[in-house]
């Protein structure tokens, strides 16, 4: 056995992302729909560790126990990325996409429990066929996974939670663009191509140059992070046996929330930039060892039942998104394009929804409201609100009772 020490354990864990970054960008299918660099990089490592046991009767073992902190410390700095204020440039459009939202989360996790009670499998892994995975991305999929193995001793529950996270992303970038598509030539819309230039660009006053991030900018974020594990950790501790179980991610974001937006009113101004590079380093690591890490036997066990799964999720979120979104933000072409992006983000991610969008703009003429709508719906809002949806069908005593 090969056995890394922690300083060995994350030079290996960034050759993989490294390694992950020039696959992404050289290979063009990667690119296309979006796949995570620490996904490509660390499956293609779990595959060269699976067949050097296999083969070689050599395994290797690494170092993770820094995983948990650096889950936490990504979801304190999206919460330190939730600007409240930019809730009042997506006007009556973001209420309505949020209210074609909610009942989404819902309805996605009857789904998903559904087909886990046909499929003869454990309730929890439904909702990780659901929105812990679909709209909650890698991350939430890796937090909760982790909290469904040490709480409710599920086998396999990481090898899901990655393996659906991961086809979600390219399930979100397949079926968008040919939603759209069709809800404009039913309703026989179209954009303006007078103004094609600035398709895929946010709202210009989103959009102005700013000066680059210094390093104390960096210390102050990394700061504030911190503090918001810290914090977190507390609030945590303090409702451990209440009723009711939060996971200690959402104490932490929530933290960052409270951050982000009071702190301005003492002097404490965080640099958004800093902040989100930050928690992409942390995600990046965290699922780049999560993913090392994955036992390909049992990813091979998950296959069948998990293709039908999401086979299943993929028709009903195009269904919904054709004759519930479409339907509840005006019915023109910036809720056709809307409805590509909400596609996006309800099966994969906010790049996959934005990537979505900017591929149908270019063709079809801008849409400013949707790159205003989507990207802080996606940022934070969606995943606060999967957390409170999450949490109550959690609770529910035929589901997991915690």
């Amino acid at each position: 056995m090969i056995s890394l020490t922690p300083v060995q354990s994350l030079l290996a864990c960034c050759l993989v992302l490294v390694v992950g970054r020039v696959l992404t960008t050289r290979i063009g299918f990667l690119a296309r729909y979006s796949i995570p660099d620490p996904i490509v990089g660390g499956l293609l490592f779990a595959v060269l560790a699976y067949l050097l046991s296999t083969w070689g009767g050599v395994s290797v073992s690494l170092e993770t126990s820094i995983k948990p902190t650096l889950l936490l410390l990504f979801f304190g700095c999206i919460g330190l990325t939730a600007n409240l204020k930019l809730l009042a440039k997506g006007g009556p459009r973001l209420i309505a996409f949020l209210l074609a939202l909610i009942p989404f989360l819902v309805l996605q996790n009857a789904v998903g429990l559904g087909m886990a009670w046909l499929l003869d499998m454990h309730p929890l892994m439904g909702l990780l066929g659901g929105t812990i995975t679909l709209v909650g991305g890698h991350g939430t999929g890796a937090a909760y996974a982790t909290r469904f193995a040490d709480f409710n001793n599920i086998q396999d529950v990481m090898a899901l939670a990655m393996t659906a996270a991961t086809m979600g992303l390219v399930l979100g970038g397949v079926v968008g663009g040919p939603v759209a598509e069709w809800i404009m030539r039913r309703h026989k819309l179209s954009g303006s191509l007078d103004h094609a230039a600035g398709a895929g660009s946010l709202a210009p006053d989103l959009n102005e140059a700013q000066e680059p991030a210094t390093a104390g900018s960096f210390i102050v974020s990394m700061t504030a992070a911190f503090v918001c594990l810290v914090v977190g950790g507390a609030l945590a501790a303090l409702v451990e046996d209440a009723p009711v179980s939060l996971p200690n991610f959402l104490w932490c974001l929530a933290t960052g929330v409270l951050i982000r937006n009071a702190g301005p009113l003492v002097g404490i101004r965080l640099d958004d930039r800093a902040t989100e590079i930050i928690g992409t380093i942390a995600l990046s690591l965290f699922l780049g060892m999560t993913m090392m890490t994955l036992d390909l036997s049992s990813v091979a066990r998950l296959a069948g039942p998990l293709a039908l799964m999401l086979a299943v999720q993929t028709l009903f979120c195009a269904l919904y998104a054709a004759w519930v979104v479409f339907r509840m933000l005006k019915r023109d072409y910036e809720a056709a394009i809307m409805s590509a992006a909400f596609c996006g983000f309800a099966l994969g991610a906010t790049a996959t929804a934005i990537a979505n969008m900017q591929a149908l703009t270019r063709r079809h003429g801008p849409a400013p409201e949707a790159f205003i709508v989507v990207p802080v719906t996606g940022a934070f809002l969606v995943d606060i609100m999967n957390v409170i949806v999450l949490t109550s069908l959690i609770s529910l005593p035929f589901v997991g009772g915690m």
